[in-house]
């Protein structure tokens, strides 16, 4: 069933939720101390897993709901090749979990991986998928996803903030592909007012929403898959209620475990870019790293309140993971930006859940995982964890005491 532009179709509330939340979503305020949190990016988004994060300190949850699976091709879309409009038990599966999540005490940010036109590579064939980005049909598709999503999250009161295209990279179908080498607002001239401006992008969607939900805050990320580098371009929104997002996953030939094959470690001289030019990769180069995220803000007075590190971490197993992820938070404490680490007890990929440590999953976890029973099962797969450096660099973080739960010993 098909929720037509959000107007005259209901929604089957879980059982033991009433219709109506009992309070509205938090307002911008929530925002103005920092925040530390969690991505969650899991096929599978059981109870067990909001305890579990509750249990950790975890306040803050940034949810990606496009992985889930749907009685359509694409999840709540139904199809991002045309957006008839909300799919109704795809979002009567949202809400439950938003739903668990306030149980929990835990705010979400609500994010898509898809929209009309911006098919998730994963779910694309691996094929990126940049017709958002030439055709204003699908951004008017777009606008209208969203007016419809906020209407029917706009008073949920787990919902922190509406996150409005995790990763955009209209930059990958303009030319520009690196951004080792910089020349971000040159770029931007070339395509500023047509279908690859991001800017033009934030501006229709987020008159989209407040034509329905006036408060609830928005996040925008920077372009080229949320680089800091892309704030060189970022244009402010006129309204009061938006954060500003960048993602750190660099340097990636580092980071990635695929690539790194024990190669570099932290710190240490790593391949950087297109160029594969070797470059020391310290604390000092992560300083400079950011240096254009404090420009921006500088520039525009957009304070720390409202920058929003919403992904960044790296693979647990390359050689001085725990202290390239202390150098990055001790910058994003620094600056008071908010943050939120990838990922908490991810269920299909573990190459970054921390509490792991540094060894490799045996043959139990991998069956649980293809199960999807792997939260479920977690202690019982993992055995004692969490007491690792690895981890106890966030759980330092979240000066959050050993709180077990049944079966869930550490």
């Amino acid at each position: 069933m098909l929720i037509a532009g959000a107007v005259g179709c209901s929604v089957q509330e879980p059982e033991g939720h009433s219709a109506t939340p009992p309070a509205r979503s938090p307002g911008i305020e929530f925002w103005d101390r920092q925040l530390k949190g969690a991505n969650c990016f899991n096929r599978e988004l059981p109870k067990e897993w909001f305890a579990a994060a509750s249990r950790a300190g975890i306040e803050l949850v940034r949810i990606a709901y496009g992985k889930w699976e749907g009685e359509q091709r694409d999840f709540l879309l139904g199809s991002a090749d045309e957006y008839a409009g909300l799919v109704a038990s795809d979002l009567a599966q949202l809400v439950r979990a938003l739903n668990e999540a306030n149980d929990a005490g835990i705010k979400a940010v609500v994010v898509p991986l898809s929209l009309p036109g911006a098919r998730f590579r994963q779910f694309n064939g691996g094929e990126r998928d940049g017709r958002l980005w030439a055709d204003d049909s699908y951004l008017a598709q777009a606008a209208r996803f969203w007016r419809d999503l906020a209407s029917r999250l706009k008073d949920h009161p787990a919902v922190a903030a509406y996150d409005l295209l995790n990763e955009p990279h209209p930059e990958w179908f303009h030319g520009k592909r690196d951004f080792w080498n910089g020349g971000f607002a040159e770029w931007y001239e070339r395509v500023r007012g047509g279908p690859g401006d991001l800017n033009r992008f934030y501006r229709v969607i987020t008159e989209a929403i407040r034509e329905v939900d006036p408060s609830t805050p928005l996040i925008v990320e920077s372009g080229l898959y949320a680089t800091p580098w892309a704030f060189e371009y970022l244009q402010p929104l006129a309204d009061d209620s938006i954060l500003y997002s960048f993602h750190m996953y660099e340097p990636y030939a580092y980071t990635t475990r695929r690539i790194n094959k024990d190669r570099f470690s932290y710190p240490g001289p790593v391949s950087i870019g297109e160029s594969d030019a070797d470059r020391r990769f310290d604390a000092s180069a992560i300083e400079e790293f950011f240096e254009p995220v404090r420009q921006w803000s500088q520039r525009f007075e957009v304070p720390a309140s409202r920058i929003f590190v919403a992904e960044f971490g790296c693979d647990r197993t390359v050689r001085g993971a725990a202290r390239y992820l202390q150098d990055l938070i001790r910058v994003f404490n620094q600056e008071g930006w908010h943050w939120a680490f990838y990922s908490f007890r991810e269920d299909t990929w573990e190459s970054m859940d921390y509490e792991l440590g540094v060894g490799r999953p045996g043959a139990a976890y991998w069956a649980a995982s293809e199960a999807g029973t792997l939260v479920q099962h977690y202690s019982s797969i993992y055995g004692p964890r969490a007491d690792n450096p690895v981890w106890r660099v966030f759980r330092t973080e979240f000066q959050a005491p050993t709180k077990l739960g049944a079966g869930d010993e550490r």
